[in-house]
C-alpha cells in the first residue's frame, strides 16, 4: 500500500510540474524543454521500478530508494518551474517563488545523493560488508555539507537541474543565507569537497569489491549496472569525438548524442535494478554486453574507414565529393558483415567465454556429424555436446530410426 501511495504521489507532483512547464515554455530553450521531457520520463521509470520491486521484494531497500529518487526528481522539477513562473513568466503571481527556487537546487542535490546510495546498496539493499559502514556515514556527512552550503550567504539561486532561472535572467541571492559567506564554513566546505571525491570513488569501487567475492548469480546482477556504465561511457566517447571533429558546433546529431548520454544512466539505472533484483532473464546479460561492445567497435572501425576513404578520394585522387561519399558508403556496407563476425568472435573470446566455447563445441560437433555413421555414437556425442554447451541439470534424448 505504501509503495502505491509513494508512486501515486510522485505522479501527482510530476503532473503539476508538467503543467507549469507548459506555461513556462516561452521562457525555456528547446534544449531545456527536451531535457525536461527526459527528466519526466526518468521520474516515471524510477517510480514504476520502485513500486515493482517493493511489491515483489518489500525488504529490499533498493525499491524504496528508487521510489524516493523519483519523488525527489519530480519535486525538483516542480519547484523549479514554480519559481520560473512566479519570477519570469508571471512575476509576482505566486507566493514564495524565491523559496521554491532554493528548494529546486536542494532537491536536485538530494536526487544525486540518492543515486549514490542506490549504487552502494545495489542489488540486495545491503552494504557489501560491515567494513563499508564508514562509507555510508561519509555519504551522510557529505549530504550535511551540501545542506550547509545551501544555507551559505554569497551563493546565487539559478534553478535546479537545468539552471532555468539563470537562463531566464531571474537568478537571485540565496534567500536562506544563515551561515556567513567567509570564515569557518569555507574550510568546512573544502573538507566536504575532499570527502565527496573520496566517497564517490569508494562507491564506484564498492561494485568491484562486491563482485570480487560474489557468486555467479551476483556477478550477473552486478553486470546489469556495469552494462549501463558501459553504454554511458560509449555515448560520452562518441559525443567527445563528435564535438572535437565539429569544433563544438551544434547540430541534430550532437543533440541526439547528448540526449542518449543523459537518458542512458537516468533510465538505465532503475531498469538495471529491476532486471537484477527480480532476476528476469538474468543470464542473457553476457550476450547483451558482448553484442553492444562488438557493435560499438565495428561502428568505430567503419566510421574510421569511411572518413579515411572520403579524405583519400577527395584529397589525393581529386574525386568529386558526392562520388567519394557514395564509394565510401558502399565500401563500409561491404565490410560490415565480415568485420562484425570477426569482432564478435574476438569479443566473445575475451568477455563472453562461455558463449564462445559453446559455439566452438557446436561447430566441431557439426563437422564430426558429416562423417558419422554409428547412431549410438552420434547419440552419445550429441549428449556430450549439449552438456558442455548448455550445462543443463539433466539431458534426455529420443532418437527415432526409420528404414
Amino acid at each position: 500500500m505504501a509503495a502505491w501511495l509513494l508512486a501515486g504521489f510522485t505522479m501527482l507532483v510530476l503532473a503539476a510540474a508538467l503543467v507549469l512547464a507548459g506555461l513556462d515554455a516561452s521562457r525555456m530553450t528547446v534544449g531545456r524543454v527536451v531535457f525536461y521531457g527526459i527528466a519526466a520520463l526518468a521520474v516515471v521509470v524510477y517510480a514504476g521500478a520502485g513500486r515493482l520491486i517493493v511489491s515483489r521484494v518489500p525488504g529490499n531497500a533498493v525499491g524504496w530508494l528508487l521510489g524516493l529518487t523519483g519523488l525527489s526528481l519530480a519535486a525538483s522539477l516542480l519547484t523549479e518551474q514554480y519559481a520560473l513562473y512566479g519570477l519570469a513568466t508571471a512575476p509576482g503571481s505566486l507566493p514564495a517563488a524565491r523559496l521554491a527556487g532554493w528548494c529546486s537546487g536542494t532537491l536536485a542535490a538530494l536526487t544525486i545523493a540518492l543515486m549514490f546510495f542506490l549504487v552502494l546498496l545495489f542489488p540486495d539493499g545491503r552494504l557489501p560488508s560491515r567494513r563499508w559502514r564508514p562509507v555510508l556515514w561519509a555519504m551522510f556527512a557529505v549530504m550535511a555539507g551540501w545542506a550547509a552550503g545551501s544555507l551559505q550567504a554569497g551563493t546565487t539561486i539559478e534553478g535546479g537541474f537545468t539552471g532555468a532561472l539563470s537562463a531566464a535572467k531571474v537568478s537571485y541571492p540565496n534567500p536562506l543565507a544563515i551561515f556567513p559567506q567567509h570564515g569557518w564554513l569555507n574550510g568546512f566546505q573544502a573538507v566536504i569537497f575532499f570527502l565527496e571525491v573520496v566517497t564517490g570513488a569508494l562507491v564506484a569501487a564498492s561494485v568491484f569489491a562486491r563482485r570480487r567475492s560474489a557468486s555467479a548469480e551476483l556477478r550477473k546482477q552486478l553486470a546489469w549496472l556495469g552494462y549501463v556504465a558501459l553504454l554511458t561511457a560509449l555515448w560520452a566517447v562518441a559525443l567527445t569525438v563528435y564535438s572535437r571533429a565539429t569544433n563544438g558546433g551544434n547540430s541534430w546529431l550532437g543533440t541526439l548524442l547528448f540526449v542518449f548520454l543523459v537518458l542512458t544512466p537516468v533510465t538505465g539505472i532503475p531498469l538495471a535494478c529491476v532486471m537484477a533484483v527480480l532476476k528476469y532473464r538474468l543470464y542473457d546479460i553476457d550476450r547483451i554486453i558482448s553484442r553492444t561492445l562488438a557493435y560499438a567497435i565495428v561502428t568505430g572501425l567503419l566510421i574510421g574507414v569511411y572518413a579515411g576513404l572520403v579524405l583519400l578520394t577527395t584529397q589525393v585522387f581529386r574525386v568529386h565529393t558526392p562520388v567519394a561519399v557514395a564509394a565510401a558508403t558502399l565500401a563500409a556496407a561491404a565490410l560490415f558483415s565480415p568485420v562484425r563476425r570477426r569482432v564478435q568472435r574476438a569479443v566473445d573470446r575475451r568477455f563472453n567465454r562461455a558463449r564462445y566455447d559453446a559455439d566452438q563445441t557446436v561447430a566441431v560437433f557439426a563437422a564430426r556429424l558429416k562423417d558419422a555413421v554409428d547412431l549410438d555414437a552420434v547419440r552419445d556425442d550429441l549428449a556430450s555436446v549439449v552438456h558442455q554447451a548448455l550445462e543443463p541439470s539433466h539431458v534426455s534424448l529420443w532418437i527415432s530410426q526409420r528404414d
